[in-house]
């Protein structure tokens, strides 16, 4: 086994007063053979208002990390076969490469890349593949009031609601601040999971009674009442509505758009290599 030693440059104790001293010059405080770790390494290593104590055990766990770690790849390095040590080179080297590209393409595709997608794109890209759209669950279309029984305007606001009009918006600017919860936008689609957590007398078990396209609902329960407005219902693997998939199929045609992006800029380099005499291959 290959013995290995490490030395401390000076106290424990030491290093962690220094530690808030900024004018500390250069120093090692630590070696393992020939590596050697300096103040300046750990200089932002306590946080302020931390004891003395406290450091001392936070500078040191850091050091002998820090040490381990080295003696550790010593004896990899002495003990692994030339096989592995080549293959994992290789991969390295591979990781580095890959890093590289893909933070220079990274940065090329945001600089250059028009995220403004029209509604026109995406209804078309929508139309083109709508069939491989389909929905993992049902989608429902709702709204609903939550209100407590007690409400002196308890009739004038569920009537307002089942007879839901444009209209009526300043009524309910008005009266929203005396319900417990509620949703009038009955254009948006919404998660079964979501109507769940919205409507809690709602639930697998009795959903059919309740999520039928059109269906009205009243239901009273400890001191309040529930008025839902079912408008529609698409059930699992339907095709999904655009309005839903709007924002996956910005993402869609954004990403798609990148991919075209970075290959025109990969044929690019490579048509200037091969101009330039750069990049040749041999025949």
């Amino acid at each position: 086994m290959l013995k290995l030693g490490v030395a401390t440059g000076f106290s424990i104790l030491l290093i962690a007063c220094t530690l808030f001293n900024s004018n500390v010059k250069t120093k090692a405080i630590a070696r393992v053979n020939s590596d050697y770790l300096y103040i300046e390494d750990i200089v932002n290593l306590v946080p302020p208002g931390i004891s003395k104590e406290d450091s001392i055990v936070i500078v040191r766990s850091f050091i002998d990390r820090w040490a381990s770690k080295k003696l550790l790849i010593k004896v990899a390095e002495v003990n692994l076969n030339s096989t592995k040590k080549a293959t994992f080179d290789t991969l390295i080297q591979q990781y580095k490469i890959d890093l590289y590209t893909k933070a220079y393409l990274e940065e090329i595709v945001k600089r250059t890349t028009d995220t403004v997608i029209t509604d026109k794109e995406l209804k078309n890209y929508y139309q083109e593949n709508k069939e491989n759209f389909k929905t993992n669950g049902t989608l429902v279309r709702l709204r609903f009031i939550n209100l407590k029984k007690d409400n002196p305007r308890y009739e004038l606001i569920k009537n307002k609601f089942f007879d839901f009009r444009k209209s009526d918006k300043k009524f309910w600017e008005t009266y929203s601040m005396q319900l417990n919860s509620f949703a009038f936008n009955d254009s948006i689609w919404t998660e079964l999971s979501q109507v769940y957590l919205k409507l809690p007398f709602i639930n697998p078990d009795n959903r059919d009674d309740y999520i039928v396209t059109g269906k009205s609902i009243q239901k009273s329960e400890a001191g309040n009442s529930y008025f839902v407005k079912i408008s529609t219902v698409i059930d699992k693997n339907q095709i999904a509505p655009f309005e839903y998939l709007k924002p996956t199929l910005k993402e869609v045609l954004l990403n798609k758009r990148k991919l075209e992006l970075i290959k025109k800029i990969e044929k690019e380099i490579t048509d200037d290599a091969i101009k330039d005499k750069k990049y040749e291959v041999y025949k």
